[in-house]
């Protein structure tokens, strides 16, 4: 399953549409804005909520929840101690979990189980600018969870960004 996302920087408020490769809007990510927290949803076509994405309150570091049908599914956060930058850790309540690495920002990267890929998120194949995919390559994996997944470290990277840009602005 391939779905197309057109890029935007998240913010809150924001609503997109994510479609299939036939051009047909099977995912909406719904910003909410006013909220004290980042917060988001992930509706099917026909509106129904499939899964609710928020910011961590209370959390040492930058942590996202994704949780459906109000129980709690995952915990998304940067690994600690990593040489490579962009890399998260995504941990399920069944105790698994799914890792991911890559240029986030970039939009080139890649989530995996145990070793396994999952899905790739890639500007690479599309012609359209400002346009990535998300080739979901398990036919057995949740392509909702997986696009939750990838939202929540897209929006962790932006968060970061900008983090460090306002710190670099103020030491200036």
């Amino acid at each position: 399953m391939r779905l197309l996302v057109r890029d935007r920087l998240l913010g809150i408020g924001d609503d997109y549409w994510i479609e299939d490769e036939h051009g047909r809007k099977v995912f909406l990510v719904d910003g909410k804005a006013m909220r004290l927290r980042d917060t988001f949803e992930l509706k099917d076509a026909q509106g129904r909520v499939l899964i609710d994405i928020h910011r961590k309150m209370f959390a040492l570091r930058d942590t996202m929840v994704i949780e459906r049908g109000g129980e709690s599914l995952a915990t998304i956060r940067r690994k600690r101690l990593s040489l490579l930058r962009n890399h998260y850790r995504v941990s399920l309540v069944d105790g698994t979990g799914l890792d991911v690495s890559g240029k986030v920002l970039d939009r080139e990267f890649a989530i995996e189980y145990d070793g396994e890929l999952l899905a790739v998120i890639s500007r690479r194949w599309l012609h359209v600018r400002e346009t990535y995919g998300i080739d979901v390559v398990r036919e057995d994996a949740d392509p909702a969870l997986l696009l939750a997944v990838a939202v929540c470290v897209i929006h962790l990277a932006e968060k970061e960004r900008e983090k460090e840009q306002e710190k670099d602005r103020e030491e200036d």
